[in-house]
């Protein structure tokens, strides 16, 4: 109701028109204009006593040009036009859709009357066409409140799914499928096919707090999972929560819950589904009907705005489907290697002891430090290790180089003697592996004393049967690899009266 026998009382006691607009709130113009057909319709104040507001406004009024009702002779313009056009692209403002109205119409209303026509027009409109978001600016998303039945076909066991609704902002396109659980990949996978059912990809996303997308719902400045930020990397589009118990921060998807609860899940309620792909094909069949249903005061729907006003708004969707892949915390072991699911994957070893983020998708492991990714590996569902020699120290890479094979190899093209100490130091160990060390001292030995001095050390060595590195070492160490060795005489067996000998021991029978 407007503040009419408030300007008319204020005017009877001498204020300016100036004051009386300062007083009610009122433009200076707008002042004028009700005393002046105050004037030509006679009314002034005091009123009489059966003439309430909503007779004064009748008079002043008498075509209701202010409600939203054409005034004779001024042309109105399409309001769902201008609504499109105000809403579905950027930099269009009513000021500039005023423009365009009064160039097509000289003698139209003024900017302040286009404005209010417009807002009365858009409040006679259903509620779900108040949309107060620039088409491809916003989606939301959000779980219903009721679950669908899936029936096992083999056990009869009836389990509950969920169902994933997502709303675009600015046409009220809605979404919707049956998942899993609520459970993070459910959420994320529901988001992709989502963005490839609409054809793009909008510029927020705007989640309830739920654990799925949410992992600190803080009011002031919530953390999101770090699955969902990948995902929103990857999209490049902004993840913003709602604030805690506000449905009102996300009012377009409360009301797309709703109606898909209400148009889509209740029709299905007497049929039976024995798999989440039933269900998903017969809620997008309702879905397309409920799509394609036009408004009650409307002669659109919500894919006729889609179409027309969001869809060329939405980003390209990027040449990569997102691939789900979840995130964990790890310290890197003394070991250079991090475990992940009963299987340890190494680290350049300069990390050891380090905290660092580990991506894990079906195929793919990547570690990160400080957001900079040091290593990745193709992933393994059996316990086990896998290593990249490159993250080894030198030794430790050298040492995992080398084989038994190898080793003799090596040994026979210094020399033929120490062909033969590796053989021997390699069959004296309980594993060959433990006798690597000791045929890498060998190597260093080369390196020292020149091949010439140990392969004369190993033959001195195998002479005396001083099978180990030790005994080459100290060989070379005390020069003994430069005298001859002595032939030892041949052993031959004692005889002698007193010795009984072997047949002594032989039971008689």
């Amino acid at each position: 109701m407007r503040p009419i026998s408030e300007v008319l009382r204020l005017a009877a006691q001498g204020r300016s028109q100036r004051e009386i607009s300062t007083s009610t709130g009122l433009a200076k113009t707008t002042v004028y204009r009700y005393l002046e057909r105050a004037k030509q319709a006679g009314v002034s104040w005091p009123f009489p006593a059966d003439q309430d507001e909503a007779t004064l406004e009748a008079k002043l009024f008498l075509a209701g040009e202010l409600r939203g009702e054409p005034r004779s002779g001024r042309p109105e313009p399409d309001w769902l036009v201008v609504h499109r056009e105000v809403k579905g692209r950027h930099h269009v403002t009513l000021q500039l859709a005023w423009m365009e109205y009064r160039e097509r119409h000289p003698d139209g209303w003024g900017y302040t009357q286009f404005c209010v026509h417009y807002r009365e027009w858009l409040g006679r409109q259903d509620p779900v066409m108040r949309l107060p978001h620039v088409a491809g600016e916003r989606m939301y998303v959000d779980f219903c409140g009721d679950t669908v039945a899936v029936i096992d076909a083999n056990s009869g066991e009836v389990r509950q799914a969920q169902v994933f609704v997502a709303v675009l902002g600015g046409s009220g396109y809605l979404y919707a499928e049956a998942v899993r659980a609520q459970d993070s990949q459910s959420w994320l996978d529901a988001h992709v096919r989502t963005f490839e059912f609409y054809g793009g990809v909008p510029e927020v996303v705007v989640p309830d707090n739920l654990k799925a997308g949410v992992q600190d719902p803080c009011w002031y400045d919530p953390e999101v999972n770090p699955s969902y930020l990948d995902l929103a990397r990857h999209y490049g589009v902004v993840v913003l929560p709602t604030r805690p118990r506000h449905p009102r921060d996300k009012a377009a998807v409360e009301v797309g819950v709703q109606v898909v609860e209400r148009w889509v899940l209740a029709p299905l309620r007497h049929r039976r589904f024995f798999s989440l792909a039933e269900w998903n094909q017969a809620i997008r069949e309702k879905l397309e009907e409920l799509n394609s249903r036009a408004f009650r005061k409307l002669p659109t729907s919500r894919r006729d705005l889609f179409e027309t006003m969001e869809r060329e708004a939405l980003r390209p969707l990027p040449s990569r489907r997102y691939e789900f892949a979840s995130w964990k915390r790890a310290k890197v072991n003394i070991d250079y290697h991090i475990e992940f699911e009963r299987h340890c994957y190494s680290v350049p070893y300069k990390h050891i002891h380090q905290q660092v983020d580990v991506r894990a998708t079906a195929n793919v492991i990547e570690i990160f430090l400080a957001g900079q990714r040091v290593a990745s590996h193709q992933r393994s569902y059996r316990p086990g290790f896998t290593t990249d020699p490159e993250h080894m120290p030198v030794a430790h890479r050298e040492h995992a180089e080398w084989s038994p094979s190898r080793l003799v190899s090596w040994g026979n093209g210094v020399g033929e003697p120490v062909g033969r100490l590796v053989e021997e130091i390699l069959r004296s160990r309980p594993h060959p592996e433990h006798g690597y060390r000791a045929c890498m001292g060998l190597r260093r030995l080369v390196g020292r004393y020149g091949a010439e001095r140990v392969v004369a050390a190993c033959e001195r060595a195998l002479a005396v049967k001083a099978v180990s590195y030790r005994s080459v070492d100290s060989i070379l160490k005390n020069g003994l690899d430069r005298v001859a060795v002595e032939a030892r005489p041949e052993q031959r067996p004692v005889t002698h009266e007193n010795v009984r000998g072997a047949e002594y021991y032989r039971t008689v029978a």
